[in-house]
């Protein structure tokens, strides 16, 4: 959960903007890693934004056309990962050009191949977009004090009540699909602070797009 600010409201770090110069390429390159698509949608002519959230972030990324975007490209974006070397091996096999692990090796600098003891933080890898945006991919077995946390039982039941109802709906004009889909699709847009109605309509989107499950 997010840092309480003095007057009751949290702050969660949501989305960054990339830079991108083809959409449907970068769009592809996502996907390709299996991202999730969270949207791809035309707000006005001439105008278009897409999401995606890498497996298991709270943070997605955002790119699109018709409006202003940041100078670029970006550099070190970081993915934090459990286990370095498969999932460079798993970026590999999905097509992806990655560089070789390095660990940082305290008073020494970069060392190649991954830290020796798996130590968090220090071994390190990474890879480009299309458009040369830089991702950085971190080993972290064991968080500094203080990072993460767990959702209260409550709140956490509270939000799966809720998920059930909205998902009824979709259920009741939709063809047969797995539950357990949309629900990710909802509860993801909910922790990251969309309104119910907003989360439905992301949920719905991503079995769409994602799943090619539409309402009848």
């Amino acid at each position: 959960m997010g840092s309480t600010m003095p007057n009751g409201d949290t702050m969660r770090f949501e989305a960054t903007t990339l830079p991108v110069t083809d959409v449907d390429r970068a769009k592809d390159f996502y996907q390709r890693l299996g991202w999730r698509l969270d949207i791809d949608f035309e707000p006005a002519p001439g105008q278009r934004g897409v999401q995606f959230t890498p497996p298991g972030s709270r943070a997605s990324i955002q790119f699109g056309e018709g409006s202003p975007e940041p100078e670029g490209p970006l550099t070190r974006l970081l993915l934090v990962v459990d286990d370095i070397e498969a999932t460079r091996d798993d970026l590999i096999d999905r097509g992806v050009r990655v560089s070789d692990v390095f660990h940082n090796e305290p008073g020494l600098g970069p060392i190649p191949g991954v830290d020796p003891d798996h130590r968090s933080y220090l071994s390190l890898a990474s890879f480009n977009d299309p458009d040369g945006n830089q991702w950085v991919l971190q080993e972290i077995k064991e968080r500094l004090p203080g990072r993460g946390g767990a959702k209260d039982g409550a709140d956490l039941a509270d939000l799966l009540l809720e998920t059930s109802l909205r998902h009824s709906q979709f259920e009741a004009v939709a063809p047969k699909h797995n539950w357990w889909d949309w629900y990710a699709a909802y509860m993801d847009a909910r922790e990251e602070g969309l309104t119910p109605d907003e989360s439905s309509t992301v949920a719905n989107r991503y079995m769409a797009d994602v799943k090619h499950i539409m309402p009848a």
